[in-house]
């Protein structure tokens, strides 16, 4: 009897321990699952934070803004010169003058690009494509300024490739026109577009 009651008061004592044990298990894994949650919930909400910001405008610096207006602007200027030298030459009014030096604008504008992508191993139908969405808004914001400038600077349109004031209009109307594509151009790689196209290509 003695032998009994000693298991039975044994076995009180043990079961109220197991019971007060399990809780302490059982919370301690619910703040585990708790925290492993919070974990990704966080990480998450970092991720896609992180996909916004590369396409913000911000994120751009002038200078590269500035590099890619500058590569527009060479084969622009190449286009510029040579369309006027030609249309001088041949003794062409000025409207067909302009049009022939906007046309060849564009040309080198999208064939220094061409240049490069190409170069990158990428086929020619994939690179025009790259050309014509990185230049075209670039190219012709810069011709909009330039020929406008141009157009209004009085007697510039009726100098010769002999008088300074062909060339120092041509100069300010290059310079203007820089000034006020770069902005454009940080507007549209801060958005994945214009130059930021190319970009990828030479990663």
């Amino acid at each position: 009897m003695q032998h009994e009651t000693h298991h039975g008061q044994h076995d009180h004592h043990t079961e109220p321990a197991e019971q007060a044990s399990h809780p302490d298990h059982a919370e301690q894994a619910s703040h585990a699952g708790h925290a492993g949650h919070a974990g990704h919930a966080e990480h998450s909400g970092h991720s896609g934070h992180s996909g916004h910001s590369d396409h913000q405008p911000g994120g751009v610096s002038w200078g590269m803004a500035s590099r890619a207006t500058l590569h527009c602007l060479t084969g622009c200027a190449i286009g510029e010169i040579l369309g006027m030298v030609i249309g001088t030459a041949l003794g062409w009014g000025n409207m067909a003058t302009m049009v022939l030096a906007i046309v060849l604008a564009f040309f080198f504008g999208y064939s220094l690009t061409l240049r490069s992508v190409v170069g990158a191993g990428v086929d020619l139908h994939t690179a025009l494509r790259v050309a014509f969405a990185a230049d075209t808004l670039s190219i012709a914001v810069m011709e909009l300024i330039d020929n406008g400038v141009i157009a209004l600077w009085p007697g510039a349109m009726d100098a010769t490739l002999s008088d300074t004031l062909f060339w120092g209009t041509l100069v300010l109307s290059l310079a203007i026109a820089f000034v006020v594509t770069t902005p454009v151009n940080r507007w549209m790689i801060g958005r994945g577009k214009g130059h930021a196209v190319v970009h990828q290509y030479h990663r």
